[in-house]
């Protein structure tokens, strides 16, 4: 590889970030208020989203945890760095810290 071949220092370039997280719900109705109480004071919410929220934090505790993420804030601070799009998702999962199956390590 040549020094041409590599892109203009000025070129912008795009990550694409990984991350896995498993979470331990441990006081469902805690995480649950709190979501509820997030998602009542969100001033970026319109009425249909709210709604949509709302729901999704009523049905499943998985739901309420997503309210939570914010890529903003992992991003926000790091010089050179602009969050162009972001999408997360939260679902419950099985999960057995002492299955010898289970490599938080593994790269899939």
């Amino acid at each position: 590889m040549t020094s041409t071949d590599l892109p203009e220092q000025d070129a912008p370039r795009y990550v694409r970030l990984t991350i896995e997280l498993i979470a331990e719900i441990t006081d469902e109705q805690a995480l649950k208020a709190a979501a509820l109480s997030q998602v009542a004071g969100d001033e970026y919410l319109d009425d249909e989203e709210r709604a949509q929220s709302v729901e999704a934090i009523e049905v499943d505790p998985s739901g309420s945890l997503a309210h939570f993420i914010d890529p903003v804030a992992l991003l926000g601070e790091v010089p050179g760095v602009e969050l162009t799009s972001a999408t997360w998702e939260s679902a419950t999962t099985d999960y057995d810290p002492d299955d010898e199956s289970w490599d938080e390590y593994e790269v899939k």
